[in-house]
């Protein structure tokens, strides 16, 4: 099981989170949290470096049937999801969500699988539409 369901763009960080948002919004997630790593990491210690936000995303109905199963599973949302850039590769955005199949493996519950299955599902839905929409913008 890998960690994150994953893809490459080629354009602006700017652009790749544009049309990140959109994906999710598309499958039906809201962004709940969003983190500036670049600029939190700059204000709190004074180091530099690429852009990379974690947009912490929510589909109210995948979260309801999950915390029904475990209350505890709230530590482990919302699904954080990673737009970077490559800084080995100029006009590269990676972007990468968290694979909800982790939650099943650290909660271990049952229920939790389908959950899981249908988040995965929507998730890789939302990241594959950015891997089709490979137009540079």
């Amino acid at each position: 099981m890998t960690l994150a369901l994953s893809t490459t763009l080629h354009t602006s960080f700017a652009d790749a989170v544009d049309r990140t948002r959109k994906a999710l919004a598309d499958q039906g997630f809201g962004i709940l949290t969003e983190i500036d790593m670049k600029a939190t990491l700059k204000a709190k210690l004074g180091e530099d470096m690429e852009d990379y936000l974690i947009l912490g995303a929510c589909n109210p109905p995948l979260a309801h049937r999950a915390v029904t199963v475990d209350r505890q599973i709230g530590l482990l949302l919302p699904c954080n999801v990673v737009v970077r850039a490559d800084p080995a590769a100029p006009g590269t955005v990676l972007i990468d969500a968290m694979n909800p199949q982790v939650m099943v493996q650290v909660a271990d519950q049952p229920g939790l699988g389908a959950v899981a299955d249908d988040a995965t599902t929507e998730l890789q839905a939302a990241i594959d539409s950015l891997s089709r929409d490979t137009g540079d913008r």
